[in-house]
């Protein structure tokens, strides 16, 4: 019996049986076996009658965005396969992120802090032998997604909306007025939202059968009996490369635990480790990791998947009336895992857009390609995870991400708070960066040069694109920001993608966080 055996049998929910099916879809991305998929098609005739103006397939997350635009007037119905439900597992974040619930008008601060189940400070960052680095404020606020999703689909409904549960999305065909959703029941909308998350169908069809750029691989567990569970782990490594891979560490007090993720960055090489496998890799060094014995943990639940990753993010849909959002757009940067926190920061933006577009009509594929713009600063971060990572077939000496990773954060430790904290957000601002850049050049020249073959000169010349695009973002930002007034006062039309070029500028050059 193996130690994932030993200590996940028995746990309810079969999390064996959900390892082994992530496991063999982890496979075929793996080996390029994609399964095709054809779900969505399009027509030439109109339909007779739109009932929705959104319907959004995948409630978990896709309810932000219902409850947000079902408060503007829209008709809006979510379809979701099973119950409308968060997990146990709480979702890590930070206050300042969670204010959009309120600035949107989608709970009141007391309602919002009622979600709220733990909340902890300070978090460690360290690698390998390096100084440990403490940070407050940063993914220490514990949420609980079953209370926070009850309450927003209170106030969907109250507004107006529409849930239709056990409800799963099976195809589509896009008309010139409309969409028309076949699932357990027929509807037909303006607009189609695909919250469905990574492996959506749509996903799935508009990315035919192409490799990920990048995976991110992640076990863990929520257990009891840890001796220490005051502070947290926001990114740790304390092992050399092995396997072919870094491991990195994350660790949250919980209401009812300790929660602990190991994750690595890396390609879809089909010699990488299995999730079984990198399970084992987690029992075997959480012991030494965390100070405890395996004999010792009363585990509540098992947490494991992949995150796939693709260069052409965000995803946009040639189709017309569909748009992706949250994981199934790819709108996070490919050292993020996504999901709440990437919805939640693109969440006043897409309501804002989504609203616009229905408002003046502007639903083909051009004009909700506006809402899916490229974002310099979440490009950038391709070269940090390419930095973070190793080739199956690549030398590198055991130490030299740990030594790497010490080296940079050091030097964002010294510029202090407004370079570091973004940037453990997945916010990359263009002055943050070109200060760690230029700290790190003068005090490692030596480890620097070492990046270039380990990269490679091809990432290298695509990352200087970016992150010129991102000094460009940032320089002309502000400038379109003053103009506000005057796009406000345009025709609609004008208006919806004078806005959208605005939203697209402020968010990628990362001025959001400073909103």
């Amino acid at each position: 019996m193996t130690l994932t055996e030993q200590m996940l049998s028995g746990l309810p929910g079969h999390p064996l049986a959900g390892l082994q099916r992530a496991d063999d879809l982890w496979q075929r991305y793996r080996t390029g076996n994609l399964p095709t998929q054809q779900v969505i098609h399009q027509a030439e005739t109109p339909l007779e009658s739109v009932e929705w103006d959104v319907v959004i397939c995948g409630g978990t997350l896709g309810v932000l965005v219902g409850a947000g635009l079902a408060q503007r007037g829209w008709r809006v119905a979510i379809l979701e396969r099973g119950l409308l439900q968060g997990r146990e597992q709480e979702w890590n974040i930070s206050r300042r992120e969670l204010a959009a619930l309120t600035e949107l008008g989608l709970l009141t601060a007391e309602e919002l802090e009622s979600a709220i189940a733990s909340e902890y400070n300070p978090a460690r960052i360290q690698f390998g032998e390096g100084d440990p680095l403490w940070v407050e404020d940063v993914l220490n606020v514990g949420v609980d997604p079953r209370g926070l999703l009850e309450r927003l689909k209170a106030k969907f409904l109250a507004a107006g909306g529409k849930l239709f549960e056990h409800t799963a999305f099976d195809s589509a065909s896009v008309h010139p007025n409309g969409v028309r959703v076949k699932a357990d029941q027929p509807f037909t909308t303006r607009l189609l939202i695909d919250a469905m998350g990574h492996f959506s169908p749509l996903v799935s069809q508009a990315r035919g059968a192409s490799k990920p750029d990048a995976v991110c691989l992640v076990v863990g567990t929520c257990a009891e009996g840890y001796p220490k569970n005051d502070t947290g782990d926001l990114l740790v490594s304390f092992t050399p490369l092995r396997h072919q891979c870094q491991y990195f560490w994350e660790a949250f007090p919980a209401r009812d635990g300790r929660t602990t993720y190991m994750f690595s960055y890396m390609d879809a090489d089909p010699r990488r480790l299995s999730l079984s496998e990198f399970f084992e890799e987690y029992w075997t060094l959480l012991p030494e990791y965390q100070q405890v014995n395996r004999s010792d943990l009363r585990v509540q639940r098992a947490l494991f998947g992949f995150f796939p990753c693709y260069k052409q993010s965000p995803l946009r849909y040639p189709w017309g009336r569909t748009l992706a959002v949250g994981d199934s757009s790819g709108s996070q940067s490919p050292l993020s895992f996504g999901g709440f926190g990437a919805m939640i920061r693109h969440l006043e933006r897409l309501v804002n857009g989504i609203d616009g577009a229905l408002g003046c009509d502007r639903l083909g594929a051009t004009a909700l390609g506006a809402l899916q713009p490229y974002q310099p600063n979440l490009s950038v971060t391709w070269l940090f995870q390419k930095s973070m990572s190793v080739g199956v077939d690549q030398n590198l000496s055991e130490q030299h991400i740990n030594i790497l990773l010490t080296s940079i954060f050091a030097a964002m430790a010294k510029l202090g708070e407004p370079t570091l904290k973004p940037f453990l957000q997945d916010v990359v601002q263009f002055s943050a960066l070109a200060k760690t850049l230029a700290v790190t050049s003068i005090n490692y020249p030596e480890l620097v040069a070492k990046i270039i073959p380990q990269v490679g000169v091809g990432a290298l010349v695509s990352w200087l694109g970016h992150y010129g695009s991102l000094a460009g973002y940032s320089a002309l930002e502000p400038l379109v920001r003053a103009l506000g007034p005057v796009f406000e006062s345009l025709p609609p039309v004008q208006r919806y993608y004078s806005l959208r070029w605005r939203d697209s500028l402020f968010y990628g050059s990362g001025k959001d966080y400073d909103a």
